[in-house]
């Protein structure tokens, strides 16, 4: 009888790759984690229990087969490990390095409700992708016939670079207009280089190019060309641009020189990483070195900036938060990262006002938690006579992301709108009001996660290859 690969989370603890000394890693922007060896990989993937009703798969927005894939790699079938991965994700190498799996996939594995420590998912997912790469088992995209059908994509992020590859590889014709001189979206600009190194990024890029996908940067929609040009000149439009509008602070002095918002600051370092010329950078207004850098927010945006402040050379680094640690939205794990790095939290803290006609710190009040709001969570409430003064020369704003008024800046008021200015459109398939255009990813959920504009972008453009096949089909009866 063959040996059982699996179920040896009783025996084998969990342990992900070894991740490099705090003091060493805050010293550069490559990533923390180093990479399974082959033999490691196999064995953490062999605690996977391959339990009846897979928690980790329908907590993941992209449905993954995990427990098969896990299966595979502890046989050593590691090429058909990453043929599984791929037929349901589109980027599996970044979603290993950047989602949070400690709320998804590995935070509801079955093992760990038990007590032994879930599987390490996403450091395997990250491994048999990469190892794909190496051994050149990722395929160029090579449809089988062109198709004279054309899709044009707004926004070259994750959402609309999934959509991307899905239709090309069905032989449709794909032009992607994206405002930067760079393809990837918050990929490429808005996640630090210790998260995704930006060669990962541009890989897929070239994939995409290579296989034939157009892209026209720098080109900024209602600007460069209008809307109503690229409903013309393609058959389907798919808007994928995205959330960028920084939600703002308020308080007395909160329009000084030098606050700033987090898409500016990461924006800007990792132009720097590109070795581009970012003059703001230079200039020491989005620069953290030698500077004390106060973060307000708690989501994975403000881990992002406390982190790069803290590789740019910052004095301090202090991140306001208005709850708790319990019931912040950012990922544990790296708030963990960053106290090892040295960021300090103020919990319970939220920014009444600002000093300085150039901010020279942020003055701050105290919370408690009260009785919850209609989503279940505890309302801050200011604890009154508790302000103090926390010196800052950088006050970074990461309070979240709200939609552009799209409608406006495209002169489309026909574009349906919700009262928080996402796109209105069927989550199932993105398609809005408007005739032959969708919207998926970030502009309909409102700020969220890479993996679900993924599953958007997929999904997506499945549905719009069904209702084209459909046309097709009637056209040639």
């Amino acid at each position: 009888m063959a040996k059982q690969p699996m179920l040896k989370f009783v025996k084998v603890e969990r342990a992900m790759p070894d991740k490099r000394d705090a003091s060493a890693r805050k010293e550069d922007f490559q990533e923390i984690y180093s990479e399974y060896a082959k033999a490691k990989a196999q064995e953490q993937s062999s605690r996977c229990s391959q339990c009846g009703v897979p928690y980790c798969q329908s907590h993941c927005p992209l449905h993954n087969n995990i427990p098969d894939w896990l299966r595979l790699t502890a046989e050593g079938r590691l090429k058909e490990a990453y043929e599984v991965s791929q037929a349901t994700n589109t980027f599996p190498e970044i979603c290993g390095r950047i989602c949070p799996q400690d709320r998804l996939c590995e935070g509801n594995c079955v093992i760990e409700q038990s007590g032994h420590g879930t599987v390490t998912i996403g450091a395997v997912e990250k491994y048999i992708t990469d190892r794909a790469w190496e051994e050149g088992w990722v395929e160029a995209i090579k449809p089988h016939v062109e198709r004279p059908e054309s899709v044009g994509i707004i926004g070259a992020g994750p959402g609309g670079l999934a959509a991307a590859d899905v239709l090309r590889r069905q032989g449709i014709q794909v032009t992607v207009y994206d405002r930067y001189d760079r393809a990837g979206g918050l990929l490429t600009y808005g996640i630090p280089g210790f998260k995704l190194e930006k060669p990962i990024v541009m890989r897929r890029n070239e994939q995409l190019a290579a296989g034939g996908v157009t892209f026209r940067l720098n080109c900024t929609v209602g600007v460069d060309i209008s809307f109503q040009e690229i409903r013309d000149t393609h058959d389907a439009v798919i808007i994928a641009t995205g959330v960028y509008k920084t939600r703002d602070l308020q308080g007395p002095g909160s329009g000084a020189k030098g606050i700033v918002r987090a898409i500016d600051f990461l924006t800007a370092s990792n132009r720097k990483s590109f070795g581009d010329a970012v003059p703001e950078f230079d200039s020491g207004e989005l620069n953290a070195s030698g500077k004390k850098i106060v973060v307000i927010g708690g989501g994975d945006t403000a881990m992002d900036c406390v982190r790069t402040a803290i590789r740019q050379g910052a004095t301090s680094v202090k991140c306001l938060y208005r709850r708790d640690r319990s019931n912040m939205p950012g990922s544990q794990r790296e708030v963990q990262n960053a106290e090892e790095e040295g960021v300090i939290f103020e919990w319970l803290t939220a920014p009444k006002g600002f000093k300085g006609d150039r901010v020279t710190g942020v003055i701050a009040e105290r919370m408690r938690l009260g009785m919850p709001d209609a989503t279940g969570r505890q309302s801050p409430e200011v604890i009154e006579g508790s302000d103090y003064f926390e010196e800052a020369d950088i006050v970074i704003k990461a309070l979240g992301f709200e939609p552009e008024d799209l409608p406006t800046l495209w002169d489309q008021p026909e574009l349906g709108v919700t009262r928080w200015g996402t796109v209105k459109a069927e989550f199932t398939t993105g398609a809005t009001d408007m005739p032959g255009v969708y919207a998926v990813g970030d502009i309909v959920r409102g700020a969220s996660l890479v993996v679900w504009a993924i599953r958007d972008g997929r999904d997506c453009a499945n549905a719009i290859l069904e209702q084209m096949n459909g046309a097709a089909v009637i056209a040639a009866e």
